[in-house]
């Protein structure tokens, strides 16, 4: 089943189960994050990706730098460990993983989780690529990745038994869009895409199949 199915199916389950009170204000803020079109912003095909240097789950130094010196990289941007969503990316990832490699490049996630909840996510999923913690989304707000969850959410989050500030510190309630890129060794972006509904991904073939036209 593709990642694009399984979301679907997650998506249309949520909407049954959630009150119809609670889903009419989860869907206007979405609508309303994409009527902004902040994706506008972010980086796009041809752009040089910035660089960064981020702690991974196990608090090892990452830069983007040392990665492409290696190959190309694959990245990609999650909420957190709480999100459904989110949790069947980084799975439909890992289930490439070996497609990805056999290319000569490496996957990488960045989440605003603090060290602990990434590494929590991590071993949740069973992950066995680098998941990197951007506190305070300090550098996803660099990119315009990054919105603040409304006011509104933040009751209904706490009602499902999402505590966001738990997993990104106290008062850090900036999430990132959905985004994966594809990145060449050269710096330059050659598959990007961002979305302001998060509920829709990236389907990791077509990742796949944007490093085999390297």
């Amino acid at each position: 089943m593709s990642l694009k199915e399984q979301l679907t199916e997650v998506r249309e389950a949520s909407a049954k189960n959630i009150p119809a009170e609670k889903l009419s204000v989860m869907l206007a803020e979405v609508e309303a994050l994409k009527a902004r079109e902040l994706e506008k912003l972010a980086p796009k095909v041809g752009d040089v990706f910035p660089a960064f240097s981020l702690s991974d789950q196990v608090g090892n130094s990452v830069t983007l730098s040392e990665k492409l010196s290696q190959g190309p990289v694959v990245l990609t941007f999650y909420r957190g460990g709480w999100c459904p969503y989110c949790n069947l990316e980084l799975r439909a990832y890992q289930s490439v993983l070996d497609d990805i490699t056999s290319q000569g490049a490496s996957l990488l996630a960045i989440t605003p989780e603090l060290p602990d909840a990434s590494l929590s996510t991590a071993e949740k999923n069973a992950l066995t690529f680098s998941v990197l913690s951007d506190p305070n989304s300090e550098f996803s707000k660099t990119l315009g990745l990054v919105f603040t969850l409304p006011d509104s959410l933040k009751p209904i989050y706490s009602g499902f038994g999402i505590e966001v500030e738990a997993h990104n510190g106290k008062g850090a309630f900036e999430l990132p869009y959905a985004a994966t890129y594809v990145i060449a060794p050269s710096g330059k972006i050659i598959f990007a895409d961002v979305n302001a509904d998060y509920t829709q991904r990236a389907e990791p073939s077509e990742v796949v199949e944007s490093l085999k036209q390297l």
